[in-house]
């Protein structure tokens, strides 16, 4: 196993951020957590039979597409007490859930089983009730297909050569048992089709991306937590296109090792340190300007939102409350190598979230 341990130079750098290159082993036997810590892609190997507290295992693959005018997510849950598939389309513009379809299902447990990693070719292929859906992984594309009674989704988005992500590991102080593994996956040029009873909305590669976030944890009852996300093209003083995107999630577990907080440009992956935002926006302060700084001086941002996309569903013992944020994003963001890009009026999204499950 190895590890490279990295830092930034100025004295009041305080995230450790301990980097994992070559495969490592998720979990012993017995549950325990082994790995702490980010990896440009997923070196993780994980067992899901490995998990002792089986009924906070979760597992998940979700797709957000967005063109800064319609969102539409795609997504599969397994919670272990139950789960579901489902398909939601929004208006930006028009703040308004114009389709939402789920099929739920009970009793989890070790049925509807995801594969072990998400950046890597593979295929889910399942039915649900009402609900059939393929994602499928290859190594150049992703496609998503999604029918449930009058709503059909068909998704195509490129990967680019080498594209590297995100996938972090944080621990849980007192559960040594418990952890929050995800990836997230940026920059990924999307088109496609929404349709619903008689309409249709089309997405083009010209303006759209998706995000993947795949989660494999096991956590505690209670989480909260951060997590903001968005790509673009940038055009240089050449004229030269690039892909620029950011992953910030904060909020999780214990980040001495590693924090979710990554930019990516081309297809590297550039790691900062911790993000915070300077004014709490809850409870009442979420259309407010959000401004976005790094312990290291490296992302800052800030959001001017638009869109408040609030759920919040509340079952009794499990709750799922969320205030997802959309807005323009504009500041400065600086590269590994010194290099500032000035960022203007990029859409993106930021998120507040608040789960008992």
């Amino acid at each position: 196993m190895k590890k490279t341990y990295i830092g930034w130079q100025e004295a009041d750098y305080k995230s450790k951020q301990i980097e994992y290159t070559e495969p490592t082993t998720l979990l012993a036997k017995d549950g325990t957590l082994l790995a702490k810590g980010w990896a440009r892609h997923n070196v993780f190997d994980y067992n899901r039979y490995d998990v002792k507290a089986q009924m906070r295992r979760k597992e998940w693959d979700f797709y957000q597409i967005s063109n800064g005018y319609y969102m539409a997510q795609i997504s599969f849950a397994n919670i272990s007490l139950g789960g579901y598939v489902q398909a939601v389309l929004v208006d930006l513009r028009d703040g308004k859930v114009v389709k939402s379809i789920m099929s739920p299902f009970i009793g989890g447990k070790n049925k509807y089983v995801l594969p072990p990693k998400g950046d890597v070719p593979n295929t889910v292929k399942m039915t649900i009730g009402k609900a059939s859906f393929v994602f499928d992984t290859k190594e150049t594309e992703r496609t998503l297909w999604f029918r449930m009674d009058d709503v059909e989704c068909n998704f195509q988005m490129d990967i680019l050569p080498g594209l590297e992500n995100i996938t972090t590991v944080l621990p849980f102080k007192g559960f040594p048992d418990r952890y929050f593994m995800t990836t997230k996956q940026l920059c990924l040029p999307c088109e496609g089709t929404f349709r619903f009873g008689g309409e249709t909305v089309e997405f083009s590669k010209d303006n759209t991306f998706c995000s993947l976030d795949w989660g494999r944890v096991c956590t505690p009852y209670s989480l909260v937590w951060y997590w903001g996300s968005g790509s673009t093209w940038l055009t240089d003083a050449e004229g030269n296109k690039h892909l620029f995107g950011f992953e910030i999630t904060w909020g999780i577990g214990d980040e001495s090792n590693a924090t979710e907080t990554c930019m990516f440009y081309d297809g590297k992956a550039h790691k900062f340190g911790a993000v915070d935002v300077k004014t709490f926006p809850k409870p009442d302060k979420y259309m407010q300007p959000w401004e976005f700084v790094s312990e290291d001086g490296r992302f800052n941002l800030t959001m001017k939102p638009f869109f408040d996309h609030h759920s919040d569903l509340n079952v009794g013992v499990m709750r799922m409350h969320s205030h997802q944020v959309h807005g323009l994003w504009s500041g400065t963001v600086t590269l590994d190598d010194g290099t500032v890009l000035e960022i203007k009026d990029m859409y993106a999204f930021c998120e507040y979230v608040e789960n008992r499950w």
